[in-house]
């Protein structure tokens, strides 16, 4: 039997659904349809991949400028988001209280919605070299009221090395460490689900 084989640089992660589409994205657990507020926020980064995609070549851009762009979208869907990096502008959430009420540990996280529970996260070129995204899971693990967390990663991060132009798969970094996260079940998370949208 002769079968055709399709070009592994043609399709994703499932083989169905075509690499060219942006942004990729997935969602965690597998075996849960997705929230019906994915496709609206996915949509959203659709509207400015022209500005924020990193699939064929770097943009230069850090994690607060994409977090802007993505801002005036995430707000018309309801969502908090922190709209620069003075105090009083970062979204805040509680993980512990102590006398009176009083939040004692608290963290910055880029954008939340309050009616589903989501915090947001987006990362940038140091979620390429550092943990950023084991930090940013376990962090929203322990946030307060927190059901659902979407990290927005690039696809690829660009970057000069003594000269050489470098580059890592970010997106897919992610997507093997939540599918083996999820595929063990030896570190279950308190979170409804997990949304992976590669920019």
């Amino acid at each position: 039997m002769c079968r055709t084989q399709q070009s592994p640089n043609r399709y994703g992660q499932d083989r169905r659904v075509p690499a060219n589409v942006y942004p990729r994205w997935d969602y965690f657990p597998r075996n849960v349809r997705p929230p019906e507020w994915v496709e609206p926020l996915v949509a959203e980064v659709r509207t400015i991949e022209l500005r924020i995609s990193t699939v064929d070549q770097g943009t230069g851009l850090h994690s607060n400028d994409v977090l802007q762009e993505l801002a005036p979208g995430l707000g018309h869907l309801g969502y908090a988001v922190e709209s620069s990096r003075s105090e009083a502008n970062r979204i805040r959430r509680p993980v512990l209280f102590g006398s009176n009420g009083r939040a004692e540990v608290a963290y910055d996280i880029d954008a939340f919605h309050d009616g589903h529970g989501i915090v947001v996260e987006v990362e940038a070129g140091r979620a390429a070299s550092n943990n950023a995204t084991y930090r940013n899971i376990i962090r929203a693990s322990l946030i307060l009221d927190a059901q659902f967390l979407v990290l927005l990663l690039p696809v690829t991060y660009r970057f000069s090395n003594r000269g050489q132009q470098a580059s890592v798969p970010v997106f897919t970094r992610g997507l093997d460490l939540l599918s083996a996260l999820y595929a063990s079940q030896r570190l279950p998370l308190p979170l409804q689900g997990v949304l992976l949208v590669g920019y």
